[in-house]
């Protein structure tokens, strides 16, 4: 939709398949969706990772850039080959698109791995939720009060799209300055309920209620997650605040199934992993790890994974 948008805004006027490449660039980093073939929590290891990178953003828009002046040229559509092709332009608009792809992903609590391939860091922005209606809804009709102009040969009919690209830019500062600002208020808040110092904090973005945060805090030995209010006061209520561990517990099923590949996929991806231990019986175990930005339990939908762990007999 972002990349409709800035088609519709003007830009992808700019040269022959201009609008092509906006729309494909913007969604083109997610080619890495490919690992889901790769095995369980591969697409964890990959995702946001080498496709969303600064080596990506060098190596994609070339790519892209070269594969539809290859179109251009093998096509037998007049009416691209009327139209001027600027091969300056085209490599311009595909890079915009392709860094608007990693920049609208960063806003979210899921994060991207900006320095891949050189740093598995994860960078969060925290800012709008993965899928945000408001901001689909703004460009949605941005696009189609646009092209209802052009179709009709009105002025201006990139008006629109400006308009809406303009109005989710001072959505997503508003958002922006919301979570930081929550951030510090439920440190300070949950600090003083817990007499400890916390650490780090995330206050994410909840679907379609941007006056209210959930929240993961870290501080020494614990996590507390909770619901942050802009309109109540206090902001948090200290009723609906919950506890878990925090660190990884010294135990032989827990260290079994850390080192497991769905375990260190599942690690590498979590922000703020807890544990649980479930004995099974004799020398089974199940152990689950709960990243608390998503899911407070073993068994939620989306992120928690179960490990079965077969501890391996004492010797005699």
């Amino acid at each position: 939709m972002v990349g409709a948008a800035l088609a519709r805004s003007g830009l992808g006027r700019r040269t022959a398949l201009g609008a092509t490449a906006l729309i494909v660039g913007a969604n083109l980093p997610d080619l890495d969706a490919l690992a889901y073939f790769d095995g369980p929590g591969a697409d964890l290891q990959w995702r946001r990772g080498w496709s969303h990178g600064v080596l990506a953003l060098v190596v994609l828009p070339v790519a892209l850039t070269a594969l539809l002046l290859l179109l251009h040229r093998w096509s037998r559509r007049t009416r691209w080959n009327a139209l001027t092709l600027a091969p300056k332009q085209l490599l311009l608009l595909s890079f915009i698109a392709i860094l608007s792809h990693p920049a609208l992903d960063t806003l979210n609590t899921y994060g991207v791995r900006w320095l891949m391939p050189f740093s598995s860091s994860w960078f969060y922005g925290d800012t709008l939720f993965i899928v945000d209606p408001w901001v689909w809804l703004a460009l949605a009709l941005g696009v189609y009060f646009s092209r209802r102009r052009a179709r009709h040969r009105r002025s201006a009919p990139e008006r629109p799209a400006q308009v809406a690209l303009a109005a989710i830019s001072l959505y997503v500062g508003a958002m922006a300055l919301s979570s930081m600002a929550a951030a510090r208020i439920v440190a300070s808040e949950v600090s003083s309920l817990s007499g400890k110092t916390v650490q780090a904090t995330m206050a994410g973005p909840v679907p379609l209620q941007p006056l209210v945060r959930e929240f993961v805090t870290q501080q020494e030995g614990e996590y507390r997650v909770g619901t942050f209010r802009w309109l109540a006061r206090p902001h948090v209520n200290r009723t609906e605040v919950l506890t878990f561990p925090r660190g990884r517990p010294s135990y032989p099923a827990v260290s079994q199934a850390v080192e497991s590949p769905i375990g260190r996929r599942f690690l590498g991806w979590a922000r703020f992993p807890t544990f649980e231990i479930e004995h099974l019986g004799g020398a089974e175990y199940l152990v689950h790890i709960v990243d608390l930005r998503y899911a407070r339990s073993p068994g939620d939908r989306f992120g928690t994974v179960s490990i079965p762990v077969t501890l391996p007999a004492a010797p005699r």
